[in-house]
Parts: C-alpha cells; structure tokens; sequence
C-alpha cells in the first residue's frame, strides 16, 4: 500500500469537542478506532459516521431511557451495521442516518412525527422511513442524498433535488393545515427546481437551489394588476414550453394567512414539548433559558396580525424604476457589527466591548441596495447609521477582505469612500428628492408624488415584491421551464447598458456558483430573511443573496448563514438576543461554517497553510468573535466543523509527509486568487465595460476586442470559482489525487488560459491598453491600481501596472504547477498518483512557459507597432497578427533587385511583407540572397517557425512544418478560380483533402478536393440569379465536376437523386417536382442519357392520379409500356410520341376490356375487340371516343345466354405487351456491376479487381462520410473488411460463413449489393403503391421479383464462383458430423428482400383475392359462432378427439400473418402440423399416426378457430414464390392441406 494512504487510515478524521468558548476551553478528542466521515450534534447528543458505514452515538440519549454516553466513549448503533451509511444528520433530540442505496433511517424523539413514524412517541432504534412518491402511478420509491433534521421537522433530499419534508410546523413548507405529518411528503413549491443542499433550523428551513440561465419568452407578461393581494405573487404563471406556453392559476399564498386563524392542527396551534425533551431541557439550561424556552413553546403560533408590530420599514421607489432598498439588522448570535454612534457612520472593528441588553437605543447598521434592473446584480452599497431597534432584515455581508465588498468604483465620479450620508445617496439616485426621518421604533423613506398608500398587507416584502419581480427573474427552474416572475412591461430603465457576459457554468460536473437560498418557516427572529418577521408557509427565494454566489447554508436554532463562493458569510440576525454584535477580523476567508443552538463556528485560511477556527455567539467569558487558535495546532489540519447545541466538533486529519498540507495550501491558494480575481473583475473590469467614454475612446475593433477580453475574465474568474469550491468539497471527501478537477478536466482549464491569453494579447497588439490610460476612461483613480497591483515598485508606469494586471492569472499556472508537484512527492514513484500529478504538472508548466512566449511575442509587436506607427501599417495590423523577424537592418535582399528597390522583409506569423506588399501566395514564388549564410540560416529558420506555429499553434519546434497542412488563401490569378477564398487542407501549394472554397458570386464548395479541384464527396451551393435562390448539390465529384451518386436540388423546388457523369444526370436516377398537394406534382425513376429519360421508367403523375411504367427515349415515352390511373384504368401496350398509338389493352374497373388499335390517349381506332363485364363482346371496327360514344361497325356476341352463371373472361393475358421483367431496371444492375469493375456481367479474370473496387468503396465511404454512417453501420463495416476464404466446393460450413458475409453486405448502402439492394427496394415501392396497387399488376409484380432474384444471384455467383446452382446441394463438412445435405439456391436473397417488398406485393395479393376473401371470412364467421364440440362434429372429426380445443396449434398457425418469405410460412404450416399431432398422439394414448385424410378435418378446425384475413392473398403468395424443390415433398403437402381447407370454406353451403 501507499506511504500515504496507509498512514492517512490511521491519521484521518480526528474528531476534537468542546462546548462554548473562554480562555481555558480545551477541545476534547472523540475516540473511535476508525476515521470519521462525518458528525451532527444535536442540542445534548451527538452522531458519527465512521469509515465502513458504521454509526456511533454519544450524548444524552433520553430516547433509551435517560441513558448519557460520554464522548469520549462513542455508543455504536448495532442496527445500522452492516446498511452501509453514507451520511447521518442530527436534529434537537432525533437523528438520522442514509444509506448507499438511498434508505432514510431515523429515531429518537418524535411526539412531532419528526422521525416520519406514526403512533411512536419515541423511536429507541434506527428505524427504516418509508419514502414512497404515493402521486406517481404506478408508486416509486424515492432515492434519498442527504437528510436534515430541525426541532419538530426532518427535510430530506432526493436524488432527483427534490425535497421531501416531514413532522410538524410551518417550516415544512408542505400544503396542509394538519399537522403532525407522519409520512414525507415532497414540497411542491420547488418541484421542477434542482435543490443542491437543505438545511433546518429550530422552526425553520433552508435551500440552496442551482439557478439555470434565463430565457426569454415570446409570449406577453403578466401585469402587475395579476397579483395576489397578500402576498403579491403572480396569480397566474406561465412555463415555456417547446411548442406551447402552460398557464397555470394554481396560486397559493407563501405568506400563510391561515395562520391567522388559530384552527388545530396547523402551523400555529401550541405544542407541547415531550416528557424526554423537557427532561433534557432542565439539565442543560439556565433558569431563564428555561422560561424562554417554555415561551417560545407556548407562543408558537404566529398570525399576521402581531408580526408586523414591532418595527416596520417602508420603501419607497422613484421614477426610472430602480429599487431601493432599506434594511436594518439587529444584534445577535450572527456575524455583525456594531456601530457605537447612532449618527455617524463607522469602520467596523474587530473586537467590540460588551453591551447591555436593555431597551436603551443601540446602533444599527443598514444596507441601502441599488437592484439593477433585470439582472439582479449589485450596482451600489452604502451603509447608514441610523438609531432604533428595528426587526430582522435580509442578509448582511459579515466578511469583508481587503478590497472586496468596497463601495469604491475605479469610475465613479462619487468622492465617498465607504459610507455616504443619506442626502448623498438621495443625489446619487435619480427621480424624486427623498428624505429620511428617525424615531425610537421605525425608519421610512417617502417620497411625496408616491407614498405606496393603499398597500393591503403590512408585510415589507408584500412592497418589495411587486418591484423586485420586475428587475430578477428566477432563474432556478431548469432551462425550458422559464419561471412566471418575468419583468413588467414599460419599466426597463431607459439607460443603455453594455452587454455584460453572462456567466454560465463552465464544467457541468464542478460545483454551481449560479445559486439562489429559498427559506421557510418561522420568522419572529428574522432568520428567514426577507426583511421581516412574518412567518411563511412555503419556500419563498431571498432576493438579496441572488447573485452572491451561496454554495453553503447553515441553520442555527434562531439564526441562519450562507457561505459564498468569495469566502464571505452572509447571515441573519434574531431581534431578541441576550448576547451583542460579534464580528470577525477583516480579510478572513471562511470556507466552512456551522451554526448551533445560540452560537456559529467557521473555520478559514491563516497565514500558514494550516486553517484556524474563529467562534461567534455565546461565549463564557468574552463578548467578541475570537479565534480558536490555543489548540488548533495540537488538533492538526481541520478540514470541516458542526455545531449543535451549545457544542461545537472540529474534524481533523493529521499531516502525513505533507500531504494534506500540500492539499490545504492548493485550496487556501486558490480561494485567495479567485478572491482577487472578483476583485479586480469588480472594481477594474466591470466599471470599464459599464462605462460609456471607453467605446468612444478605444474605437469598433478595440471595443469589440475589450469586450471579448471581458468575457474571457468573466469566464476565466467563474471557472476558478467552480475550483476554489470543488477544492474545498474535495478536503471533505477520501482525497484521491486521481479526482483532482484540475487533473480531470486540465483541459478545460488549459483551453481557457489559453483563450484568455490571447485575449490579452490581441488587445494589447491593438493599443488598447494606452487607450484605457486617458483620463476620460480612468479618471484620477489611477490608486487602485496600486492597491491591487502585487509590484512592489513604486515608480512602475501605470500603463505596466494595467498590463501586469490583466496579465497576472498567468502566474497562477505557475503555481498550479508547484503545487502539483509538491503533492506528487508524497507519493511512490510507482504509483498511479505520482503518475498522474507528474504528467499534470507538465502540462501546466509547458503551459506557463508557452503563454510566457505568446506574452513576450505580444509585447514586442506592440512595441513594433509603436515605433513604425503610419498608415502603411496600420492596414497590416490586426489582433492575431504577430512579428517574428523584420529585416531593418538591410540584412537581407531581393535577388535581381533594383538599384532603388526596398530590401525591407517584415515575417508575421501569417505573411511575409516585402515593402509593404504581400508575396507569399501559391500562385508565385520568389527567390531572396542573404547577405551571409547566417542570415540566410536565421530566416529560413524563422521562416519554418512561423509557418509551423500557424499549423500548430506553437512556435518553438524544429522548424520543420509538415508538408501537407491547412491553411486560408483567396486566389487573384486562377481563372476557374479567381477571387475564390480556400479554407482547408493544402498539398504541393494546392487545395488537397478536405477543405471550404467560397466564390463571390455565391458558389460555395464543402467537401474533398485533388490537385485543386474538387474530387470526392463534396457539397456545392450554386447561385440562381433569375429565382433568387440557390441550386444545391451533395454527392461525388471527379475532376472539379459532378460525377457518380448524388442528391441536386433546385432552385425550381426540383429534387434529382442519382448518378451524374461529368454534370449531367445519367444513369439511373430519380427526378421529384413540386409536393404531393401542388398544382404540378410528378416523380420520375429510371434510365437517363444525356440528361433526357432514356430506357425503362416509371412515372408518377401525382396531380392527374396516372403512372406509367415502360419505355422512354428522348425525354418522351417511346415502345412498350402500362398505365394505370386512380379510377382503376388499365393500359397495356406500345406508345409514340408520348401518346398510346399502335395496339394496346385496355381494362376498366368493372372488368370491361378493350383489345385493338389505338391513335391517341385512350382513344380506339381500328380493329379491336371488347369484352364487357356480363360476357359480352364485339369485335370489329371501331372509332371515337368512349365519353362522346363509339362507332362500331362489327359482330355482337352473348355466349351466355343460355347459361347466365358462366362469364367469359378478357382474351388477351394481362402483361403480354408491357415490358418484360429483363428489360426492367437494367441500369441499377449495370451500374452495381459498374462500381465492381465490370462493364458488363463479370467474366472470371475480373473477379479479383471486384474484390479490391468493394474494399476501396467501403474505405472512401467511411473516410468522405462518417456523419452519414449509423454506429451499427460502422460496425458492419469493420466486419465487412474480412473477406470470406474457402477452396473446393462449398459445404455447409462455408455456405454459412458465406450467407453471414452477404447478409452483412446488404445491411450498409455503402457496400455494392447493399446499395443495389436498397435501390430495387425503392423502385418497386415506388411502381406498386399508390396508384400502382391495381390489383391487374399482380402478375407483372411477382415477375419482377424472380427477375430480381435471378440477378442478384449472378452477382452472388461471380463473387463466389464455388456455390452450387438454383436447387443444388450443398453437401456437410468433412469433419463433421451427422448434418444432411441442405437443398438452395446459393443463397437464400428472398430472406431479405421480401421482407422490404412485402407490404406492396401482399396489398396487390390482397386485392386481387378481394372477392374470394369477402366468402371465405363470412363462412369464418359464422361457422366460428358454434361451439368447440359442435364445430368438430359438424367436421365429422373422429368421437376421440372431440374433446381437445386444439389451442397451441391455433395460435402456432395464426404467425403466419407475421412472416413475409413463403420459406417461412411453411415453417409456420409444419410447426401447426406438429402441434396438431402432438396433441392427438396423447389423446390416442399411442404411438398411432393419423393419415393426412384423417389430420384434414382437424386442421380445417384449427383454420376456422385461427380466424386469419386475406387467407386466400397468403396461400397465392406462398405458391407462386416458394422454391420448386419443396413443391412436392413433406411442406408442400402440408401447403397443398392449407389450400384444400381455404377452398373448403369458400365452398361451404349456408345449412
């Protein structure tokens, strides 16, 4: 094991108590023999959690029976043994324990139902909670992360972030007046909101919330007039979703008015205190302590009425819209200060003297916050020192660090420094004169044209409220549900503002600075923090901590704290406390807090690495916030602290050859320069963007540039506060090194550095930084960069102080590096961790070093640009631009040059600048003579250095750039080319692999490109100047023009998807016009030439209802072909001249057919012969039209006359004079054959080049389109690469390898066969649906499948010559074993065809059994309404077997509607047979056979009982595709029983 981790087992999670404070306190070591993870105190018990989940317990444990364990001794919980506890949480006299797995255990007292147990006073044992969601359908059990326990009330966080709450009181925030409430219940008001941390107070709650970014909806606000008039909430909210706005009224009163009815059960009905809590309460308390306690039991309820009494405060707006806001605090167990004159304003000290609790006047300090509209954000503070008492307030900043939290802005033009007088504050404010007036009891602003008369309710929040909703939006719902609080419409400030960067959170994973605090319950003490003392009965968002960046909470028993990510501790005041304002020193950073019965404990960095403990509250002999420094060395390296109680519990680990040191010095830095990074941000970064002077002096592209420099901070600064918090979070956890952010994520911070950098230095580059010295911008407050400067120099220029400010987070790479390295050598060289720290350490180093070159290299182009200022430079100058060599000094010259000639060479990292002319282009070359072979060695050196830092961003290899590369040029010489702009990939000075060509007329190219032009897959736009849109094409290309598969759409709205050779459409392909409901829709598929319609093709003429399929030539249909229409017409035969001219067939839909001569569309005119649907006929001359009336001139026949019943049917064979089958689609074969090699089918010699031309296809595929590929695609690819070997002829074995390869071949479009698989799939969908299911086409649609199949396995044949013929054998492996000879036909393609072709080819089956199916399913029917018993014996089915119902064979025969292939049905017929004779073999009770003339009459039962449609379109389906080998052996004499029992029923006579 590691030196460090074996040590750190036995040397972690120390555990050191005391109780109070004074000067002789020593802190008191809790004994257990393993490390403590985690610990809770109560008001007289405490609760830990130890390494291996095990749960210890010490304290006054009066839910056993009175029984006290000292500390010193924990008493292990035997319950909870072996549940593996991953927190535990302790209340007043409950605790509560989490398991891994997300179990809540709780016990102790719950006469409140606190321990979410019902009819138990007491709970001596963990006991186990159920946490059930009882709404959800069907229940689901809640996962729980952590529980928090109160005085009455246990709040519980779930691994959704949702809270569920249990026990009695208002600070449940549940919807219910009854109270206790014995089961949790989830908290309503902050579903749908991500909840990161609770936390309970004596009677009442906390919640830190993860605020998701605002967005703006489309849709109107909600006015102010649609607001409660108590608690001056919306009445309806509105939630944005993607397609729709949700309105919800479901409003309910956060401030609960019916506390003011004293009704049992609620929230203000008197408790009593059980008989175990009273005990424990007269051990531990004073006497006086003991009557308040008794009081406060006693006065529990709290209606609104009384709550507002005491103090009041009143605000008052003016008429741009902003918000002021006024806020008193009042002494307490909290952190404060106290101001000792009543009308001066006064620094706050660290040490106070004590002060008398009496009624006599005390100072107060008050907030004034100037809200920013919208935002939230803190734009103005001050302090006034007014006299009086006044209630609690929202939360104050008790820790202020040099610097931070100043009221010093860098542009202000304000001389106050600090406080300012309220006469000050009403000038600084626009709108109205406000004035302010003092009394013993009360402090009011009014302002005289708006004294907020006529408000309902009494509540300072109820006027807050309605002002506050328009300036801060919640933004803690998650990101498509925008919160109903948006801002009133007509009161955004007229003011322009700056568009300040957002912040938003960098990595996903780190700790959220974007936090809100919700809290609830009781609020007689003000530690809700609201501005008020009124209680609230659901989670109402404390408006003043938004945007404070809160990563942490705490809760006392009447007071409450918030930790923000700058180290500063926000807090609540009760109004009555026996103890004075304590306060702590300045510049403390505290990163972790505790809060107990009337006490706070924080733990903050020293001036070591070692932290020190400062304690506030009750104390024994002191009367200020004292550092707990006399044992913090003795008790090591604290990493967390509780308080409970009167308590407080200090975890510490000792430090193991430096290793938790290093650990606390990494953290300690890193809150200290995330502390300087929001200081600077605050009175240097933000105050320059706000300020409007400073876009007028820096221009458009310096402004641009300060803005992108100001976001890059912003970014830069959120990102370190993320890691100042995860850092702080890691000290609590198992510290393995391996989790480290800054190890895990070193690039993210790496690619931010880097982006921040050349932030800088693009906007030093450009001058900005002399711009921002001038007065306008900086005024005379040059001292506060002195005071944030770390120069110790007094006479460093203030332009160097401004650029070693913005330069100084550099540094910190630096020390990350250190750092790292300090705790790598804590650990063995061997191991993974020193591994991982020394690899990370490298790169922050290389880092370092890097953006210390791209710093120099900024500066000194600065200084060139400085020195050689001037128009001539000025237009070579940009902001990525920077100097690497100049040749001033004559040091080099132009060969062949002038006697007058400039011999001036300037090299920029992307040019070479030969008197102020650009040379270097891949379009010329030039020769330059160095004065010495030195200086030729320099510039070829800088040369290559400047080309390779372009390519890879880093400018200090070997100067050896790589031959191809990537790079941007705009041509001039190029006629093809000529003014076009390349962005891509370059070989040999040519545009060569992928890369972007843009034309100023439009055209654009995305896509391959070889030697210059475009060759591969490729996108192109091509302008349409006369329709003002843009052709499109995406496919092949060869030679710089369109050439093999592709997709171009038109302007016109056409689409064509298919082959091209050199531009033109040609091959096979597929032509869309219009939509399916325009006035000119058409598809076209098939053969071109020449860009014309050439060969066989299909033609879907959407808008008449018509398709043809035949023959083209020109563009025109030309030879043999069919139409048919949507009314259930019928032509077969030759056409000319795009009519149907010479002799056809034409079939109505009533059967009426035509054979003859014809001259124009649907005309006949000659000899012909018509048969009518009765039999009829005619045969003669005819001419004219069928709508006007015919001439005939012929013979008139009726053979039926004497013998009505039998028809005649249509002379002429349907499919006679369309085109054959062979003829069909031959362009789609010729073109597979093609992409293998082959001009024409494959000869022998050729196979070998086919093999290489697939794997060079399935290579370029993979290379010029992986976006278009599926993961599943590209795995069938990697599988397709290996290449089916066998010798001699083909056995089973082989065969089976063979079928997987082409199986696989045909699943990616990509492969030959695959891709001519998919295109026959798409053509036959396209001939047979719509208009093409005519049920005349039947014949010609099963024809064209054997022609497919006899194709295709041509193709199959010349990839593996060694398979049999149609019908073969192919015969077992040698080896192998007792498998019989198998029968096919090579390969069985139907498997995968049909089932693509199926639904066209069984909708024409169906339609052409039509009739047949109308009598076989009414005998079905009717048959099936007789019993089981009845049916077999009207079957005539043998007396033995009359009893069985047959159920397995019915349901086995009813999958033959859910296969496609006839090789399947019949499977499906022989399973039906063999649970058939299954199934009368144990009625039998033999081994007897039944004959099949037996087995007919039970299988026709079982053909009835299966109830199938389209039996009879099944039963043609398999007869005309099944293989002829199976015509006649054992499945086609099951197949011929399927027929002879689907003819039977049609037969069946009506009895």
């Amino acid at each position: 094991m590691d030196p460090v981790k074996e040590e750190s087992s036995r040397e972690r999670g120390l555990l050191h108590l005391w109780r109070g404070y004074s000067s002789s306190v020593t802190p008191e070591r809790v004994l257990l023999s393993r490390p403590v993870l985690q610990a809770a105190l109560g008001i007289s018990h405490g609760i830990l959690l130890a390494e291996g989940g095990l749960v210890y317990s010490f304290g006054d444990l009066t839910w056993r029976q009175g029984l006290r364990v000292p500390p010193t001794y924990p008493l292990l919980e035997s319950v909870l043994s072996g549940q593996c506890v991953v927190s535990v949480a302790a209340g007043s006299f409950h605790c509560g324990a989490v398991t891994r797995e997300g179990a809540v255990y709780m016990w102790g007292e719950n006469s409140s139902g606190q321990c979410g147990l019902s009819e138990r006073g007491l709970v001596p044992d963990a006991s186990l909670v159920s946490m059930v969601d009882s709404e959800a359908v069907p229940p689901q059990i809640i996962r729980i992360l952590e529980v928090t326990c109160g005085e009455q009330h246990t709040l519980a966080l779930s691994t959704q972030h949702e809270v569920w709450a249990w026990g009695s009181g208002c600070q449940l925030g549940l919807v219910t007046s009854v109270f206790p409430v014995w089961r949790p219940q989830k908290v309503e008001h902050l579903a749908g909101r991500h909840v990161v941390q609770v936390a309970c107070g004596g009677y009442h709650s906390l919640a830190l919330v993860r605020r998701f970014p605002a967005q703006d909806s489309q849709f109107p606000r909600p006015t102010a007039t649609d607001k409660c008039s108590q608690c001056n909430q919306l009445l309806f909210s509105m939630v944005d979703q993607e397609d729709h706005v949700i309105i919800s009224h479901s409003h309910y009163c956060p401030l609960g008015i019916e506390l003011a009815d004293s009704k049992p059960g609620s929230c203000s009905r008197s408790r009593q205190a059980s008989p175990a809590r009273q005990a424990s309460q007269s051990r531990q308390a004073s006497p006086a302590r003991q009557a308040s306690l008794a009081q406060r039991h006693r006065a529990s309820a709290c209606p609104l009425s009384q709550t507002v009494t005491e103090d009041s405060l009143t605000l008052a707006s003016h008429s741009s819209g902003d918000l002021l806001t006024l806020v008193s605090h009042v002494p307490g167990q909290c952190l404060n200060g106290d101001l000792p004159d009543q009308d001066q304003p006064s620094t706050l000290t660290p040490y106070l003297l004590p002060q008398s609790t009496d009624d006599t006047t005390m100072a107060s300090s008050l907030s004034c916050s100037l809200l920013e509209n919208y935002t939230g954000a803190l734009v103005m503070e001050h302090t006034l020192a007014l006299t009086g008492r006044a209630a609690s307030a929202s939360p104050f900043e008790v820790n202020t660090p040099l610097g931070i939290g100043s009221t010093s802005r860098l542009c202000d033009s304000s001389k106050s420094e600090g406080c300012i007088p309220v006469a000050g504050l009403c000038e600084a404010l626009s709108g109205p004169v406000m004035a302010y007036r003092k009394t013993n009891q009360e402090v009011r602003l009014c302002m005289e044209e708006d004294s907020l008369q006529g408000k309902k309710c009494s509540s300072l929040t109820d006027i807050l409220l309605e002002e506050v909703i328009e300036g801060s939006r919640r933004h803690s719902l998650p990101p498509l549900l925008s919160h109903a609080s948006p801002e009133l419409p007509g009161r955004r400030s007229a003011r322009s503002r700056p568009n300040v960067p957002r912040k938003e959170e960098v990595v996903e994973s780190l700790p959220s600075l974007n936090t809100e605090v919700w809290s609830w319950g009781r609020g007689q003490e003000g530690q809700l923090g609201h501005g008020d003392q009124l209680p609230r009965l659901q989670p109402l968002c404390i408006k003043s901590l938004n945007g404070e960046e809160v990563v942490k909470v705490a809760a006392g028993t009447h007071h409450s704290l918030a930790l923000s990510a700058q180290c500063q501790v926000k807090t609540q005041s009760p109004s009555h406390s026996q103890f004075p304002y304590p306060i702590m020193s300045k510049g403390l950073r505290v990163w972790d807090l505790a809060a107990g019965q009337s006490h706070s404990v924080f733990l903050a960095d020293g001036d070591c690495c070692q932290p020190i403990l400062c304690y506030s509250g009750q104390q024994v002999s002191m009367s200020r916030v004292t550092e707990v420094n006399r044992s913090v060395c003795l008790m090591g390296y604290i990493s967390s602290v509780y308080g409970g109680g009167q308590s407080c519990l200090a975890q510490a680990d000792l430090n193991v050859m430096g290793f938790i040191s290093a650990l606390h010095e990494l953290a300690a830095a890193d809150r200290k320069y995330y502390c300087r990074l929001r200081d600077v941000n605050k009175r240097v970064v933000s105050p320059l963007l706000k300020k409007e002077s400073v876009c007028t002096v820096l221009g458009q592209t310096s402004s641009l540039l300060f803005q992108s420099l100001a976001s890059s901070y912003s970014r830069l600064c959120h990102l370190t506060g993320q890691h100042s918090v995860s850092l702080t979070a890691f000290l609590h956890t198992d510290r393995d090194v391996k989790g480290l952010v800054i190890l895990k994520h070193a690039n993210t911070f790496l690619d931010m550095y880097k982006e921040y950098c050349g932030s800088v230095g693009n906007f030093l580059v450009m001058g900005g930084f002399q711009a921002l010295m001038k007065p306008s911008c900086f005024g005379k407050k040059f001292e506060v960069l002195r005071q944030l400067s770390e120069s110790s120099e007094d006479k460093v220029p203030l332009l160097d102080l401004l650029v070693l400010l913005f330069y100084s987070p550099m540094q910190h790479i630096h020390e990350y590096a250190r750092l790292l390295l300090k705790l790598a050598t804590c650990f063995d060289v061997s191991t993974v961790e020193y591994q991982r720290l020394q690899e990370g350490c490298s790169k922050y180093e290389a880092l370092s070093l890097s953006l210390g070159r791209k710093r120099k290299e900024a500066e000194t182009t600065n200084q060139f640009w400085r020195t050689y200022s001037g128009k001539t430079t000025d237009v070579l100058r940009n902001p990525q631009r920077r100097l690497v060599y100049e040749s001033s000094n004559k040091s080099l010259t132009l060969q062949n040059a002038g006697r007058f000639s400039v011999n001036w060479f300037i090299l920029f990292n992307d040019a070479l600048i030969h008197a102020q002319v650009r040379v270097t282009t891949p379009e010329e070359s030039f020769t330059l003579i160095a004065s010495s072979a030195q200086e030729k060695a320099k510039w070829l050196r800088a040369i290559n250095q400047a080309v390779e830092a372009v390519l890879t961003g880093e400018g200090s290899g070997p100067g050896v750039p790589a031959v191809s590369r990537t790079a941007s040029y705009i041509f001039y010489k190029d006629l093809r080319l000529k003014d076009a702009s390349y962005s891509g990939r370059w070989l040999s000075g040519k545009p060569h692999g992928k890369g972007i060509m843009k034309w100023p007329d439009g055209r654009k190219f995305t896509g391959t490109f070889k030697q210059g032009l475009e060759d591969g897959y490729g996108d192109g736009i091509m302008p349409n100047k006369i329709l003002n849109k843009s052709d499109r094409y995406q496919g092949h290309w060869r030679d710089g023009k369109m050439h093999g598969f592709g997709t171009y759409r038109y302007a016109t709205g056409q689409v064509y998807e298919g082959s091209f050779h050199e531009n033109i459409r040609q091959g096979h392909g597929m032509l869309s016009s219009g939509k399916l409901i325009g006035s000119s829709s058409s598809v076209f598929v098939g053969q071109w030439l020449q860009d014309k319609k050439m060969g066989y093709g299909v033609f879907d003429d959407i808008t008449r209802g018509e398709k043809y399929m035949g023959l083209w030539s020109d563009d025109q249909r030309q030879g043999s072909g069919v139409v048919v229409t949507q009314f259930g017409l019928y032509y077969e035969g030759t056409f000319s001249d795009n009519k149907m001219m010479g002799t056809g067939l034409l079939v109505s839909d009533d059967d009426t057919a035509f054979e003859g001569e014809f001259s124009e569309d649907w005309t006949p005119n000659g000899k012909g012969y018509l048969s009518m649907s009765n039999g009829d006929s005619i045969e003669g001359l005819f001419s004219g039209e069928w709508t006007s009336g015919l001439k005939i001139t012929g013979t008139y026949m009726k053979p039926n006359l004497y013998e009505p019943d039998k028809k005649q049917s249509t002379r002429g064979e349907l499919g006679r004079l369309a085109v054959s089958p062979e003829q069909k689609w031959k362009a789609v074969f010729s073109e597979c054959w093609s992409r293998l090699g082959c001009e024409a089918p494959g000869q022998p010699e050729e196979r070998m080049r086919a093999w290489e031309n697939i794997a060079v296809t399935l290579t370029t595929g993979r290379r010029d389109s992986p976006e278009l590929l599926s993961r599943s695609q590209s795995r069938v690819l990697e599988k397709l690469e290996v290449i089916p070997q066998h010798t001699g002829p083909v056995t089973t074995g082989g065969y089976d390898v063979i079928q997987r390869y082409l199986t696989k071949a045909c699943e990616t479009p990509l492969h030959p066969l695959g891709g001519l698989l998919e295109t026959l799939v798409t053509v036959y969908r396209i001939t047979y649906i719509g208009v093409g299911s005519n049920r005349r086409l039947l014949q010609q649609a099963v024809e064209e499948i054997r022609s497919y199949l006899i194709r295709i396995f041509q193709l199959v044949r010349f990839l593996f010559p060694d398979l049999p013929d149609e019908g073969g054998v192919i015969h077992p492996d040698p080896k192998g074993s007792s498998e019989t000879d198998h029968h096919g036909t090579g390969f069985q393609y139907d498997r995968l065809l049909l089932p693509r072709l199926y639904p066209p080819l069984f909708t024409l089956y169906a339609l052409d059994k039509e009739r047949e199916e109308e009598v076989y399913w009414d005998c079905v029917l009717r048959l099936n309404k007789q019993p089981d018993l009845g049916l077999l014996a009207f079957l005539g089915v043998l007396p033995s077997t009359k009893n069985a119902c047959f159920a397995s064979a019915v349901k086995t025969l009813q999958q033959i509607s859910t296969t496609f292939t006839p090789s399947d049905k019949l499977q499906v017929i022989q399973r039906t047979f063999e649970e058939l004779n299954q199934e009368v073999q144990a009625l039998l009770e033999g081994n007897f056979l039944l004959s099949m003339d037996d087995l007919l009459p039970l299988f026709l039962y079982v053909v009835l009982r299966a109830r199938m449609r389209n039996l009879a379109a099944e039963v043609s389906l398999i007869e005309d595709l099944m293989d002829p080998y199976l015509q006649h052996g054992e499945l086609g004499l099951m197949f011929t029983t399927l027929k002879a029992c689907c003819f039977q029923i049609q037969q069946e006579k009506t009895t």
